[in-house]
């Protein structure tokens, strides 16, 4: 997989040295769900936006906003369908509710981890699953970013066992929220990400959770509230992509969109190595500030991860007897490489502690 990240920047660099920029001729205004300057914002849109001129010699460009410039945060998908925006750049989180098949992109408790997830997106069939769903809702997509694993929380309160989550008022989202409500008692409240940190400052709320480490530290949610829950086995990994009408994508000139496609791939790539590198840095600067460190022991972590797999498999099976077994053939399928993944990765050197 990194050897065909190095060929395409190699491929890069001999198409955009082959000769003078062509004319602009595809100008897309691309709104996110998180404010300008989030690590999101940065390390996804902008870094997609900067390969895709690259690529394509300047023929396409990408014009990145923020959170409620064009859209609202969460509207985004919607914004598209509508014909509000061209395209949009959003996470299958955020559309759990309209379809809960998204949990399956978007990352769910007790699922897999970056390395296998990635490996199963791009190399057996993830990808196209996710494709075929959206063109079913009249989308083109683009996956443009796969994350590194999330902070558990940003609490007020210490967390150890499940008894401690019951009664608490807990910002999240997609699956996590229905598993902390129906599993553990939990009050999840769902905000816009430019309101999490105020909610968290002024006790709105006893904890929060966002993203990986180094996406958090610029929210500065470790100044807010004292302890620091990990790891991140409600949200292992996670799923950003662009999404464009159909139409839209069918008007792109056909020696365009396999470039699109390339910068996408790259941005992806790209994108996970960087959340690695700065998520080792932000932990070592939580950890000689003044916060604490919970680590979660492996029982109460098991019972996390049983329960949002519990979870999942319940709503596959609801949904398959309403007559809608998109979901449930597209778990089994996760399912049975994520055990093949378990079996037979142990050869993997992964330098832990």
């Amino acid at each position: 997989m990194f050897k065909q990240l190095k060929a395409l920047g190699l491929a890069a660099s001999l198409f955009v040295a082959a000769g003078p920029s062509l004319a602009q001729e595809v100008t897309w205004q691309i709104p996110t769900s998180v404010p300008e300057g989030s690590p999101f914002y940065v390390n996804f849109l902008e870094r997609f936006a900067g390969n895709v001129k690259l690529l394509t010699s300047g023929r396409v460009e990408i014009e990145p906003f923020g959170a409620g410039v064009l859209v609202p945060a969460l509207q985004v998908y919607d914004g598209v369908k509508d014909g509000i925006i061209k395209a949009g750049h959003s996470t299958p989180s955020y559309r759990v509710n309209q379809d809960p098949i998204n949990a399956i992109f978007a990352g769910f408790p007790g699922g897999m981890g970056p390395e296998a997830y990635i490996t199963w997106i791009y190399e057996d069939g993830g990808k196209e699953a996710l494709y075929d769903l959206r063109a079913k809702e009249g989308f083109k997509s683009l996956i443009v970013g796969i994350g590194s694993s999330e902070i558990m929380a940003h609490s007020n309160v210490p967390i150890h066992k499940a008894e401690d989550l019951k009664g608490l008022k807990y910002r999240t989202s997609g699956p996590w929220a229905e598993v902390m409500k129906e599993y553990f008692g939990a009050v999840p409240t769902v905000v816009p990400p430019g309101e999490i940190y105020t909610l968290l400052q002024r006790k709105g709320v006893d904890l929060i959770e966002w993203g990986p480490p180094s996406a958090n530290l610029p929210e500065a949610f470790h100044e807010a509230a004292k302890y620091i829950i990990v790891p991140g086995v409600h949200q292992p990994t996670f799923l950003w992509e662009v999404v464009l009408k159909q139409e839209t994508w069918d008007a792109v000139a056909d020696d365009l969109k396999p470039l699109i496609e390339k910068a996408a791939e790259m941005t992806t790539m790209e994108g996970l190595i960087h959340f690695y590198s700065q998520d080792i840095k932000a932990l070592d600067t939580y950890r000689s500030g003044k916060n604490e460190i919970i680590t979660l022991d492996a029982d109460f972590i098991q019972q996390l991860s049983d329960a949002g797999k519990d979870w999942i498999a319940k709503k596959a099976a609801s949904e398959k007897e309403a007559g809608k077994p998109e979901m449930a053939a597209l778990l089994e399928k996760y399912n049975a490489f994520e055990k093949n993944w378990s079996a037979e990765s142990s050869y993997l050197i992964r330098n832990q502690d």
